[in-house]
């Protein structure tokens, strides 16, 4: 991988939050089920003015399961990037936005969300999978 990067990150937040738990009988089920639990990752790129984008990250995670008392956590994540005028052709942007950045923040971006689905009531999730976003990219470059 290049280690010269043609971006700058400007600054990181959390743009959404939701979490849905309907009832106790929801947060009881939750709480044991959770390691059916998955964890879905999205990534869109939003371009602003000035070379500079908006790059989303959305976490979702829920119960596949067809299960009425289940609950769902939701977290979109945005980081403000400054691309160098070089990068500017579509196979190097979507590298920065799909791979470089999502890379760069995700340790923060996890830490977020785990603190978040601490402080609803659930402490002892742990996400034991870590994301590889260099080969997430190359994996879908490929089916395209």
């Amino acid at each position: 991988m290049d280690m010269t990067k043609n971006y700058k990150i400007l600054t990181t937040f959390v743009k959404d939050v939701l979490s849905k738990i309907q009832n106790i009988e929801s947060y009881l089920y939750l709480k044991d089920n959770i390691p059916k639990y998955t964890l879905n990752i999205d990534i869109n790129s939003i371009p602003l003015k000035n070379n500079m984008a908006e790059v989303d990250v959305k976490l979702t995670f829920d119960d596949k399961s067809k299960k009425d008392n289940k609950g769902y956590f939701e977290m979109t994540h945005a980081t403000i990037v400054r691309v160098e005028q070089e990068a500017v052709n579509k196979n190097e942007l979507q590298k920065i936005f799909l791979r470089d950045v999502p890379t760069d923040v995700y340790p923060e971006i996890e830490k977020i969300f785990l603190e978040i689905v601490k402080s609803i009531g659930y402490p002892d999730l742990k996400l034991e999978k870590k994301i590889n976003f260099v080969e997430l990219f190359e994996k879908n470059m490929g089916q395209k």
